[in-house]
Order: structure tokens, then C-alpha cells, then sequence
């Protein structure tokens, strides 16, 4: 089965409210310190399980920004095109995120 890409329109709203994305970009520069941590353990020729334990702290960080999101889309965008009448679009959408979140 063939898949589409099921896009919302950028609308003159607001996708992610102020205080989430404070949230978000906390998780992301936590993230961020964390790679630029690794990168340095590299240099200095740490051990594999220390680099390893920064790389899944990494993911971590970025995994949670990745639920962040996932509420306000499902909060926001999703609740608005579902009341709009595009059921099978959003359904369509969500499926994507989540098949792209759980790889």
C-alpha cells in the first residue's frame, strides 16, 4: 500500500503555545549540550559505555521533545481539523506521526 503524505495547511494560528515551546526548546538544548558532550568524549577518547550512556541520554532528550509535540499536535491541530471535517485526513496524519515516532 502506497502511502500519502497528508499535510495540514499553515493557518494565521498557533500551533504550539508559548509555554510548550519554552518546553520543547528546553528539551532540544539539553539535547544539543549533550551531542556537543559527545563529541567531545570523542576527542578526549572516552570509553564506548560512557559515549554510548551520553547517546541515550541524547535520544532521550529528544524523545521527550517528541511528546511535547505530539500533545499539541493532537491538542490543537488534530482537534481543529477533526471539528473542520477532515476525519480521514487527520486519522491519516496521526497514523504517520505515530509509525515516524515508534521507528
Amino acid at each position: 500500500m502506497k502511502s500519502r503524505k497528508v499535510t495540514l495547511p499553515v493557518v494565521e494560528a498557533v500551533f504550539v503555545p508559548d509555554e510548550r515551546k519554552s518546553e520543547v526548546r528546553r528539551r532540544l538544548k539539553r539535547a544539543r549540550g549533550q551531542v556537543d558532550g559527545i563529541e567531545r568524549m570523542l576527542e578526549e577518547n572516552r570509553p564506548c559505555a560512557e559515549i554510548l550512556q551520553q547517546i541515550a541520554a541524547a535520544q532521550e532528550a529528544l524523545r521527550a521533545a517528541g511528546k511535547l509535540m505530539v500533545r499539541s499536535y493532537i491538542e490543537k491541530c488534530a482537534t481543529e481539523g477533526i471539528k473542520s471535517g477532515r476525519e480521514q485526513e487527520i486519522y491519516d496524519e496521526l497514523l504517520e506521526i505515530i509509525y515516524r515516532m515508534v521507528r
